[in-house]
């Protein structure tokens, strides 16, 4: 006796016109609302699209991308900065790829290396002209300043993190008042503390330029909220992971960095990263202490006789730099949400 054909389920309708009735249209006043704002939103996109067609000087970016892009920068050697593209390209190439043979210490490894590389490109030396970071200029000074403070400022939030849980009241003291005193100050006067400050406490012989005070700034504010993150992380992971790896005989450092580390940070993935991105909006402040970062050397381009007032064009195209970087880095961290 054979079992009757199982009833199939009813078909959804997906119609983009069932869509609007439901989501736009479900209602007289949700309808009214919907033709106000979508002739508001045509007449805006209306003006913007004329604006960016007949009105605008595209010129200011077309003539000026190298400057915006990679400031002064010697053009005879801007075959090394296409190396240090490619460098930069292999990192995610790198992780991906470590994540699939279950190799993770591939990327570490490769973004060690690639940093070595990167540095001797840029700066020069060992067979190379030198090039001054003076003239790192623009989104090159932009990126490189937000990758230093990214990679450095993360460990120190780490070890922010954990000592401030340590059982050593010492310890957990400084870390806590370090934590809240810098949480507590905005950027502007961490950056202005690192450049003026910052030179007196060091030893007599130590000399260090505007960029390196500038990022030691950026890389001391953003590890204390780093340090919070990660702390949020830590408290998160339940107890019995810790019980389980102490049953298996692993030492504290072990337990430490192959079970509870890689269990928080992968817990707080979205909070770090939203770090990163607001740390590499936050290198515009740069701006203010005569760094042309991509900001500060939009000031050169506007001051060309030729140029002068087309603060919308040149602040249009920043803006989507910006916004390019921060999506990406956005998709990333869903990408490793998704994969961890």
């Amino acid at each position: 006796m054979t079992n009757p054909p199982s009833p199939r389920p009813p078909a959804i309708d997906r119609s983009p016109l069932r869509w609007l009735r439901q989501n736009l249209f479900n209602t007289w006043y949700n309808g009214i609302l919907t033709l106000i704002l979508g002739g508001f939103i045509l007449q805006v996109l209306a003006a913007a699209v004329t604006w960016i067609a007949t009105k605008a000087k595209w010129a200011v970016i077309s003539e000026n991308l190298p400057l915006l892009l990679v400031g002064r920068y010697p053009a005879e050697q801007s075959w090394r900065l296409w190396l240090v593209l490619l460098l930069a390209i292999g990192l995610p190439v790198s992780i991906w790829v470590g994540q699939r043979r279950r190799s993770p210490r591939m990327g570490w490894i490769y973004a060690f290396c690639a940093a070595i590389g990167i540095s001797w490109l840029l700066g020069g030396g060992f067979g190379l002209v030198p090039v001054e970071n003076s003239l790192w200029n623009g989104l090159l000074l932009t990126l490189l300043a937000a990758s230093i403070s990214t990679v450095l400022a993360f460990p120190l939030g780490v070890l922010l993190a954990l000592g401030r849980q340590s059982s050593l009241p010492i310890l957990r003291i400084a870390c806590t008042i370090y934590i809240e005193l810098v949480r507590g100050l905005p950027l502007i006067g961490i950056l202005f503390m690192a450049q003026f400050l910052l030179p007196l406490l060091l030893p007599g012989d130590w000399r260090l330029d505007r960029l390196a005070r500038a990022i030691a700034g950026l890389i001391l504010f953003n590890a204390a909220y780093l340090a919070e993150t990660v702390r949020g992380g830590l408290q998160s992971l339940p107890r019995g992971q810790i019980e389980a790896a102490k049953v298996l005989g692993l030492s504290a450092p072990l337990r430490l960095w192959l079970i509870v580390l890689p269990q928080a940070i992968r817990m707080v993935i979205p909070a770090i990263v939203g770090q990163f991105i607001a740390m590499f909006k936050d290198t515009s402040l740069l701006a203010l202490f005569a760094l042309a970062e991509l900001t500060g050397i939009a000031r050169s381009v506007l001051a060309q006789p030729d140029f002068i007032g087309r603060y919308a064009e040149v602040y249009l195209f920043i803006g989507l730099i910006y916004w390019i970087v921060c999506f990406t880095l956005s998709q990333i961290s869903r990408q490793l949400e998704v994969k961890g």
